[in-house]
């Protein structure tokens, strides 16, 4: 994983994780989907992001995130090592699993200063 993209969803991860543990799940899902964005076209980042975003399911009592995680967790991380992930997807039940979504223009800067085409 290129440094920025590194440094940028270890960042979004880590504000997540803070706003967990203060148990505002709200604002921790928008940033594991801002972190999704930047990590799912890698393995264990994107495996990861799903992992939290399951937990952020049980902890607010969503059975369609619930369910949609489970299938995400198990099935993202192949997504990315075969390279089939849709661009821009922000990784929540709400959305299909293979649909492309706008990038929010601050990430696609960072791929851009990653040298990477968002």
């Amino acid at each position: 994983m290129n440094h920025k993209l590194k440094t940028a969803f270890d960042h979004e991860m880590q504000v997540a994780k803070e706003l967990y543990r203060r148990r505002d799940y709200v604002s921790c899902f928008r940033h594991l989907e801002r972190a999704h964005v930047l990590g799912q076209r890698h393995v264990m980042p994107h495996t990861i992001n799903h992992w939290w975003m399951l937990k952020v399911g049980f902890r607010t009592r969503d059975p369609r995130e619930i369910f949609g995680q489970l299938i995400r967790v198990l099935g993202g991380g192949i997504g990315s090592l075969v390279g089939r992930v849709p661009i821009g997807n922000t990784g929540g039940a709400n959305v299909g699993v293979f649909t492309p979504m706008p990038i929010a223009p601050d990430i696609a800067e960072i791929f851009r200063s990653a040298g990477i085409e968002p």
